[in-house]
């Protein structure tokens, strides 16, 4: 086995180290720019309605769908314990706990997180972002900020989309289509999930993926090599980066969400 080198290996170690503390610093200035970016919020408005409008249609159905496997999931899975009435717990909590947050976040980081990579790719490539340096105009400020908070808002707001549609599709299935009685269904869900800690830990997460997300994308495109190949592959990064985030924060929150 040809094991690597130790100064190739070490070379490896600084660079990824050297980003991690690029990244650090990034975000750090674009927290900093907080209040300079809410003074302008239509700029911060444009960029939710371009984000979450467009955004929403692929939650929406996704939701639908995903909801309509949990009905359909649950009942066979809970008839076997003679526990069917309490499918709507088992829809709501799934969807509220981890399937709205996680799923959300993942589509919005294809459908959304590769559009600002794209966006800001080809304004660096088009030496858009160089010209406004040139005219004492941060880049940073006037373009980063602006998405990167537009993004931390829709976030929650396409996983709140989700997880509803997703128990109106449970409910159709097995209310509607299967027969579980509606009182039970609704009573159950109402007694199980807790605002405060299955719904509010569920904000809490796409709140954390919703910034992850964003901020990937954005840095991804922000430092993308000037032509359309690095643009390119800026875009790919964006998604399996982002995408293993998730899935990474996610067990780290739910870890420490609900074993206290």
């Amino acid at each position: 086995m040809n094991w690597p080198h130790p100064a190739n290996l070490g070379y490896a170690i600084r660079r990824k180290l050297a980003d991690l503390g690029h990244g650090a610093r990034m975000l750090l200035r674009l927290l900093s720019l907080t209040a300079s970016s809410f003074r302008r919020f239509g700029l911060i408005r444009d960029q939710v309605h371009f984000l979450g409008s467009y955004s929403l249609a692929i939650i929406a159905v996704s939701g639908l769908f995903v909801g309509f496997v949990l009905g359909l999931q649950g009942y066979y899975t809970l008839q076997r314990y003679g526990a069917s009435e309490a499918l709507g717990v088992v829809v709501a909590l799934s969807l509220v706990r981890e399937l709205g947050p996680v799923v959300t976040a993942l589509l919005f980081a294809g459908r959304a997180g590769t559009s600002l990579t794209a966006e800001i790719g080809l304004m660096k490539a088009g030496e858009q972002l160089s010209a406004m340096e040139m005219m004492a105009v941060d880049p940073v400020g006037r373009v980063l900020a602006p998405r990167f908070w537009g993004g931390v808002i829709a976030m929650p707001l396409l996983a709140a989309v989700f997880s509803a549609v997703g128990i109106i599709g449970g409910w159709v299935v097995g209310v509607v289509l299967i027969g579980v009685d509606p009182g039970a269904f609704w009573g159950q869900m109402q007694g199980g999930v807790d605002v405060w800690r299955d719904v509010g830990n569920g904000v809490i997460k796409s709140l954390v993926f919703g910034v992850s997300v964003t901020f990937i994308a954005l840095l991804e495109g922000f430092e993308a090599q000037p032509t359309p190949e690095g643009v390119s592959r800026a875009t790919t990064r964006t998604v399996v980066v982002a995408s293993l985030t998730v899935l990474g924060l996610d067990f780290i929150l739910t870890a420490l969400m609900f074993s206290i």
